[in-house]
């Protein structure tokens, strides 16, 4: 979360408990802020205070990926899935990941394939540019690593993020970032020998935010940076190490 004030307005928590209450398996919410600025932290309090599923923690402004980090850490469950605040992908789409891990995978992620519904031109062809220099640096069989919609078994993906490197880098972070964490994320798990389940999954643009001041063109810039760290960290040896 960070500054998600319209988008919890128009309900996407509600959505997500309608959704869990009627599952038969154990479950919990855990909603991890960014340091967010606007009033996505007294809004998800007042909600969370009715709903017992639901755990807010509270980080430093530090980007996606410590703010997932943080989730994952506090997670206490055998399937963990870090979903977007946005529900651009809905929660019921969890459907179609769970039976893979009866299955013998160890990480299922959801896929938007090849195409970005409502994403303007420059998107598609900004998104068209990073898969295919991706696909050609790291990752070939995968098409899409960037759906915010990924579900790893719990001491999988918490033993993943304490290899990751890009938490080696300590950085100032101002505004909304991002980046390509899930490139270095999906590149050791299928280093590692975990089994990957690429699914398609239901995708529309519903981030209606306007406090997170996205700068896509910088956005892109630093995803690619992140290809090319992760391709040479592999070069250096550096995950043979771990």
């Amino acid at each position: 979360m960070f500054n998600e004030g319209e988008n919890l307005k128009r309900g996407v928590l509600e959505e997500v408990d309608s959704f869990l209450e009627k599952q038969d398996y154990q479950n919990e919410v855990i909603i991890s802020d960014d340091g967010s600025t606007d009033e996505s932290l007294q809004i998800v309090k007042k909600y969370i205070n009715d709903h017992p599923r639901f755990r807010l923690l509270e980080n430093p402004h530090g980007g996606k990926p410590f703010a997932v980090r943080a989730g994952v850490e506090a997670a206490r469950g055998e399937v963990i899935l870090f979903t977007d605040m946005d529900q651009s992908t809905p929660i019921n789409e969890l459907n179609k990941l769970l039976p893979h891990f009866g299955k013998g995978f160890d990480v299922a992620i959801g896929s938007r394939g090849m195409t970005r519904q409502d994403f303007p031109w420059y998107r598609k062809l900004m998104a068209f540019g990073f898969r295919t220099f991706r696909r050609v640096m790291l990752l070939k069989n995968i098409v899409d690593t960037q759906c915010g919609f990924k579900a790893f078994r719990g001491e999988v993906i918490k033993n993943l993020f304490s290899e990751l490197q890009i938490f080696k880098e300590v950085k100032k972070v101002k505004g909304w970032r991002v980046g390509a964490f899930d490139v270095e994320l999906l590149f050791l798990a299928q280093k590692r020998g975990y089994k990957i389940a690429e699914v398609p999954v239901e995708w529309q643009d519903r981030d209606i935010t306007q406090g997170k001041e996205r700068k896509f063109i910088n956005e892109s810039k630093e995803m690619l940076k992140e290809i090319l760290r992760v391709k040479l960290n592999d070069l250096r040896g550096i995950y043979d190490q771990a």
